[in-house]
């Protein structure tokens, strides 16, 4: 059935956005690589519970058509522009479980009937610009094809910076587009969609846009930057990482892109989807529990995550928990650093769940081997094996370098495992390091430290310990962490306010 967004509404002169359009290159529970999938597949869910009308629309790519959820194909077909030449698509329609929220896939099957999304064997697809250029043209198309009233447009990283683009140069005066305003969320800005400067034909704009002001950089066609440039207002995952991004250390380059636009930039922190990750109701735990009943329940897990990962069951040894991609962005080669001299000197299991790095990983399976009373490792992802260690474990151990919102260490507090993480980005936001003071105040709710060193990581580790034998203060920590509001209702809100100061916004400026 086809569903039609309906005209939007103003109250006393406000503009009240009512109609968006969430257009994403992956959305839980179609396809997934990384938080971004979790943020579109949630956030417009949410965005309806607060009587919103979002539709999401993303690739038709091989594992979407797969995921298990209803795909009812609608008969229409349409033609882009790509280059030289022309490539047709089809629309495909679907809802978020969950909800009633419309779900349109832009089906070409040339670019997304593939094994994986954007790479394989390590190595990008060597078509992604002309892949995108078709799904941001696509998007655009959809507007006009199904007739819809959008007020806002929600685009997301590089693969979508090319619709605020379009819209301003090429749509902007055509009925049904006139009013539309644009967000860009950037989730990581170290993937930019960075694109040899001939791809710029297949975007069809104008070689006068090829230019350092717009969507030139160094040399090549960099669609991350198109969408900064081109958008109403920009915002990311964390407050502290739109402070990041403004500098050389986070900014990738783009940092004077952001100092000049940084008016319009903002950060919101993303939610927790509490029907997948709540302890009371989890069903990969050995034992359900609750901030009432956590001193029962989580000892029971512990003992269960301490026997799937071949540990002998010691209730008062503390277990570290690590869960994420084994890279250098994540800090574990920080903690390669210093995990041989606490496996021989400290009494405390080591949990570690991932996969990347290939030198990295055999370095883990060698402790694994080494130590196989204090460490166990399983170079894998597995949800099931992620549950129980945010369960079980009593510290969470999140060192990255760079962060840009983070969901584990969310996920650790709900479940009452201590974060122990790096002060950057989204773990900055939501970590208040244990001190004296903020145990007075009782704010506190992990431990975090600010140097990329291991001698700062080890420190830390130190602290957490010394406070894990301290019950009163331990129990105080868990309780303040499972107490706090990590809620997508809590983000959603939030977008709800810039959707409708970028209306302003998008409004003035046309």
């Amino acid at each position: 059935m086809l569903i039609r967004l309906a005209d939007s509404r103003s109250v006393k002169g406000e503009i009240l956005i009512v109609n968006i359009l969430l257009a994403t290159s992956e959305a839980v529970p179609y396809a997934k690589t990384g938080g971004l999938a979790d943020v579109c597949g949630t956030l417009p869910l949410e965005l309806a519970r607060l009587g919103h009308r979002p539709i999401l629309v993303l690739p038709a790519y091989r594992r979407a058509l797969w995921c298990g959820v209803p795909i009812d194909p609608m008969g229409i077909e349409f033609i882009v522009p790509i280059g030289s030449k022309t490539v047709t698509g089809r629309l495909l329609q679907s809802k978020l479980p969950g909800g009633e929220v419309p779900v349109y896939l832009i089906q070409q099957d040339q670019y997304y009937d593939r094994a994986e999304l954007y790479r394989e064997k390590d190595k990008d697809y060597v078509d992604n610009c002309e892949r995108f250029v078709f799904f941001c043209r696509a998007v655009l198309e959809l507007v006009r094809l199904l007739e819809l009233n959008v007020d806002l447009l929600h685009v997301n990283d590089w693969q979508t910076g090319l619709i605020p683009a379009y819209l301003k140069l090429e749509y902007r005066n055509l009925p049904r587009y006139r009013n539309i305003a644009t967000l860009f969320t950037i989730h990581n800005l170290a993937y930019q969609g960075s694109f040899w400067h001939w791809d710029m034909l297949l975007t069809g704009l104008d070689w006068r846009h090829f230019n350092w002001r717009e969507m030139e950089f160094y040399g090549k066609l960099n669609l991350m930057k198109t969408g900064l440039i081109f958008a109403d207002s920009l915002n990311t995952v964390s407050r502290r990482y739109a402070e990041e991004i403004q500098t050389p250390e986070f900014g990738f380059g783009l940092q004077s892109v952001l100092q000049h636009r940084r008016g319009v930039l903002t950060g919101i922190l993303n939610g927790v989807n509490r029907k997948e990750w709540d302890p009371a109701t989890d069903r990969f735990l050995a034992a359900n529990y609750t901030i009432e009943t956590v001193d029962h329940g989580k000892p029971i897990c512990k003992a269960a995550l301490q026997e799937k990962f071949g540990l002998p069951r010691r209730a008062a040894v503390p277990v570290v928990g690590v869960i994420g991609r084994i890279a250098h962005q994540k800090g574990f080669d920080l903690i390669a650093s210093i995990l041989p001299k606490w496996a021989e000197s400290e009494d405390v299991q080591w949990v570690i769940l991932g996969k990347g790095d290939s030198t990295l990983e055999e370095r883990f399976r060698r402790f694994a081997a080494q130590y196989p009373q204090k460490v166990a490792v399983r170079i894998d992802f597995c949800d099931d094996s992620a549950h129980l260690i945010e369960a079980g474990a009593d510290m969470f151990l999140m060192p990255s370098r760079f962060e840009p919102c983070g969901l584990n260490q969310m996920y650790s507090l709900l479940y009452g495992s201590v974060p122990i993480v790096r002060e950057t980005g989204g773990l900055a936001d939501t970590i208040v390091d244990t001190s004296e003071r903020t145990l007075v105040e009782r704010t506190a709710n992990g431990f975090s430290f600010v140097q990329d060193s291991p001698v700062a990581l080890n420190e830390t580790l130190h602290r957490a310990c010394a406070a894990y034998a301290r019950r009163d203060i331990w129990r105080q920590l868990i309780d303040t962490g499972m107490r706090q509001d990590w809620s997508w209702q809590r983000s959603a809100r939030q977008y709800a306010a810039l959707y409708e100061e970028t209306a302003r916004r998008g409004a003035a400026s046309a």
